[in-house]
């Protein structure tokens, strides 16, 4: 607590925006922007490398979660974190999922990456990524630090695995089999786990871990069943112009975001608030990303070679 204190004290606007930029990189919204534009504008095996070690690295994070159940470094004692840092703050402390997001996405794409240059711009902004969340005083060394060894290691770890199973349609379905069932296992966890002991004040903390298990496997399941269809019947090809690549980032974004909020939205309205939904609205999402957005990438070839032609 003293390194937070200490922070604390020399916190000035300018820092504060700084460290509220790079934190960004941490959250969920940009592991997906950054993964889908690798998978559909650079590389799809690079693609799946950062996603699974994104996706295994989040439930082991979320387990470690709800096992330890440590609260936030602001929960009973003097600490403030920085304004508007909170909000983005969801769940137990330990270990930080900013942190352990941040070094698996970025850190599978420095591994990846043949270029010393990308490399070094990886670990310098995961690293920033990572003390921002002690800056901001939502997180603690310990928090980040383990986060940054489990990431650090799931990262070399799931390299070759990765690099064979790419190569090997078995074998990458066998990999998306074992994800799955350690995701459901996880669900099983956290939704039947009675968590004695947890007050009231902190039981919002468990709901984030249980709402994440079903994310987590509607995701997986999602990615069982596109896999084996996109390689066979689409198999999109990833480069093409500039401005194609664009369209296909923004607009698939776009209407992934629609997706996941669209459902969100029919759900509440119909007032279906089981936390299982979660698991049929990410289920949906990778499904679109996967099966449904790349059936435009042809159109959009086509619509180049018609302006070549011109």
């Amino acid at each position: 607590m003293d390194i937070l204190y200490w922070l604390e004290s020399i916190r000035n606007p300018f820092l504060d925006a700084v460290m509220s930029f790079f934190t960004l990189f941490g959250s969920e919204l940009m592991f997906i922007v950054i993964a889908l534009a690798v998978f559909w504008c650079v590389d799809k095996k690079e693609g799946y490398y950062v996603l699974f070690v994104g996706f295994f690295g989040t439930i082991l994070n979320q387990f470690l979660k709800l096992l330890f159940r440590i609260p936030r470094p602001w929960v009973n004692t003097s600490l403030k974190p920085v304004e508007g840092a909170v909000s983005d703050a969801g769940g137990y402390s330990f270990p930080s999922g900013h942190t352990q997001n941040v070094t698996g996405t970025l850190g599978s794409i420095a591994r990846w990456s043949k270029a010393w240059g990308v490399r070094i711009l990886m670990i310098v902004v995961l690293l920033l990524t990572s003390f921002s969340r002690m800056y901001l005083g939502v997180h603690t060394p310990l928090d980040v630090g383990v986060s940054l060894l489990i990431g650090a290691v799931l990262v070399f770890v799931f390299y070759p695995i990765v690099k064979s199973a790419a190569e090997d349609p078995k074998k990458m379905s066998l990999l998306l089999t074992v994800m799955s069932a350690l995701s459901f296992a996880f669900v099983l966890y956290a939704n039947l786990t009675p968590f004695e002991g947890v007050d009231e004040l902190n039981w919002h903390n468990v709901l984030e871990g249980r709402k994440n298990s079903y994310s987590l496997f509607g995701a997986l399941l999602g990615f069982c069943v596109a896999y084996p269809i996109e390689r066979k019947k689409i198999n999109f090809c990833e480069r093409s112009v500039w401005w194609i690549q664009a369209i296909k980032l923004i607009g698939g974004l776009l209407g992934l975001l629609a997706v996941k909020e669209g459902l969100k939205l029919v759900f509440n309205t119909i007032g279906f608030t089981w936390l299982g939904t979660n698991a049929i609205r990410y289920f949906a999402v990778v499904i679109f990303a996967a099966l449904v957005w790349p059936l435009v990438f042809p159109y959009l070839e086509r619509l180049r070679k018609k302006e070549c032609s011109k």
